[in-house]
């Protein structure tokens, strides 16, 4: 049971690499079934300028709970955010780059577990980023 609770416990505060982490999404590996990523072709596209995009995403993203942004900031046209779990505090990773493409700016993401990475993550990662992207559409248009 001691070791059950001590690998809760480093799972919850072990320090967390942000050069791992706050990576471009066309170069971070493929998170398979532990996450989600759109890229290229898939990347959601926004009529809006990639400061507005990134700026609508972070209000989305820190009204989650449990969730605050890790790394980046809107000039640097990345950022990357981290979520927990309600009841262990897993940590998911989520990193967006928006990049603009003449009157849209695609913007590129992907949302991937720490724990579990070549595991299933029961569609968490995927659910929360769709819930995201939906409000995004809401706020910003196609």
């Amino acid at each position: 049971m001691a070791l059950i609770a001590i690998g809760l416990f480093w799972i919850r505060f072990a320090p967390i690499d942000r050069d791992r982490w706050h990576v471009d999404p066309a170069d971070a590996g493929n998170p398979e079934r532990s996450g989600v990523r759109f890229i290229g072709r898939d990347a959601p596209r926004y009529p809006a300028d990639p400061e507005t995009v990134l700026s609508t995403f972070d209000e989305i993203a820190t009204a989650e709970p449990r969730t605050r942004l890790l790394e980046g900031d809107i000039d640097e046209g990345m950022l990357t955010y981290v979520t927990r779990s309600r009841v262990f505090g897993f940590a998911d990773f989520i990193t967006v780059k928006a990049v603009s493409e003449g009157d849209v700016t695609k913007l590129s993401v992907i949302s991937r577990a720490r724990v579990g990475t070549r595991g299933y993550d029961w569609g968490v990662n995927a659910e929360r980023l769709d819930r995201w992207l939906q409000d995004m559409r809401l706020r910003l248009g196609e």
